[in-house]
């Protein structure tokens, strides 16, 4: 903590502060009175200093005096980091904000079917396993919709109809549904298959992952090899969830150790990129800013694009752009692409020069933004919607030539995943909106 840099407090507060995942400590001088998580840190700080503050917390705020914040990668680590520094230092508010509640516990219950529940300390009764405590509501809800998207369970009682989270797949195989099936045989592979979603839930909570992977995979293979493919699938989708939420997390103490951590983690992300580049595509010396492009429509209807920026591999949302599409064929990306490329060259000056663009999309998106962005000697590349690769145009044979370049876990992966993800999720914001706004003109 030593390392921090305390920013005292004014009205400008949120001029210094990042849009990016990580903690942030409210001081009293030398004291550290709260500390809390963000997934963006500049706009969950600047609410604060809203003039809609409940008593407590307002009585917090105006007995700082100092702010300090430690970026991160991702929402779990800074969940991680929070956790940590409320348990080793006992801040004030943390607790006197809780309104008094007991610690949160995940538990799971004896029955027949295994429920996993959040409770109280006061409430637990007919309790298997109890992992915690938490003192955040928020982790334990974060933490349990994670498990629940992977290894789906019950947290209901027994009863007579299928419950409304199977349908949604989050409650799969619901026991109610494995209740009333007639062939013994059928049901016991059902309950077997649910039994086996809890235990996997408790290894995790146990920190077992490797083991979990292990087992998936194991039961992917013999699933493919008896060519059982859809079961197969189910163990991959598993195992890609799996490896999303526990991508390599820098353990919190290296973030306190030094408070640049994720500056130079970004830093190292750009420089494995341009590596893998260089060899293959037209680069300038620096990667300081990439733009990321996307397109989203419903059958055609709404179309919408996105381009969003990354500066020094990290989001800059004021320099995010939407775009409705007017001219494009329907249900054609590579057109849109095309009137979007038409319309962003026109402020190459205005909006700030690329030095790389990617593309979500094959070689016609590619070529879609080649025609106009290569001769200003900007580099393009799509990203593979088939798997984690790039599709890269070489410039060793012809200018129509394309390499698909697999993108091994690791530094390069995890920025493309992220740029990726960042403009396929600004591009769906505004085309929700319109499908919105279409839907209400009609009723109306």
């Amino acid at each position: 903590m030593k390392y921090l840099r305390k920013i005292r407090i004014t009205k400008k507060i949120s001029k210094h502060l990042p849009q990016e995942p990580g903690v942030y400590i409210f001081w009293n001088n030398s004291i550290p009175i709260y500390v809390g998580k963000a997934l963006n840190l500049k706009n969950r700080v600047s609410s604060y200093f809203s003039s809609s503050l409940l008593p407590k917390t307002k009585k917090m705020v105006n007995s700082a005096n100092f702010i300090s914040y430690i970026k991160v990668l991702s929402e779990l680590e800074a969940l991680l980091l929070e956790a940590k520094l409320v348990r080793n230092f006992q801040p004030q508010y943390n607790f006197s904000l809780k309104d008094d509640k007991s610690p949160l516990y995940i538990c799971v219950t004896n029955d027949l079917y295994p429920r996993v529940l959040a409770l109280r300390k006061g409430n637990l009764k007919n309790i298997n396993k109890v992992y915690g405590p938490f003192h955040s509501s928020t982790s334990v809800r974060f933490i349990l919709k994670l498990l629940r998207n992977i290894f789906p369970y019950s947290d209901h009682k027994l009863g007579k109809k299928k419950c409304i989270y199977s349908h949604i797949g989050l409650c799969n195989p619901c026991p109610n549904v494995i209740e009333f099936i007639k062939d013994d045989k059928r049901k016991n592979i059902l309950r077997l298959k649910y039994l086996a979603n809890i235990k996997y839930i408790n290894s995790v909570m146990l920190g077992r992952i490797n083991v979990i992977k292990t087992n998936l995979m194991r039961k992917m293979y013999n699933a493919s090899k008896e060519e059982y493919f859809e079961e197969a699938n189910e163990y991959k989708e598993a195992i890609d969830k799996l490896n999303y939420i526990t991508q390599p997390v820098t353990k919190v103490d290296e973030f306190l150790k030094n408070p640049n951590l994720a500056e130079d983690i970004r830093k190292f992300e750009l420089i494995e990129l341009r590596k893998l580049l260089v060899k293959r595509l037209f680069l300038s010396p620096k990667l300081k800013r990439i733009e990321c492009y996307d397109v989203a429509h419903l059958a055609g209807t709404n179309p919408t694009a996105s381009m969003v920026t990354f500066i020094n591999g990290e989001r800059d949302s004021s320099l995010h752009r939407h775009f409705r599409i007017r001219n494009a064929k329907k249900s054609d990306d590579i057109s849109a692409l095309e009137e979007v490329a038409k319309r962003r060259i026109k402020y190459l000056n205005k909006w700030g020069r690329p030095d790389l663009i990617v593309v979500d999309g094959g070689k016609g998106q590619i070529s879609a933004f080649r025609n106009y962005f290569e001769k200003e000697g900007i580099g393009v590349v799509g990203i593979s919607k088939r798997r984690e690769a790039l599709i890269i145009p070489t410039i060793k044979f012809s200018t129509k030539a394309f390499e698909e370049v697999l993108l091994k876990r690791g530094p390069a992966l995890s920025l493309i995943s992220r740029m990726r993800d960042e403009a396929h999720r600004f591009a769906r914001r505004l085309h929700h909106h319109l499908v919105s706004k279409s839907l209400l003109s009609r009723i109306s």
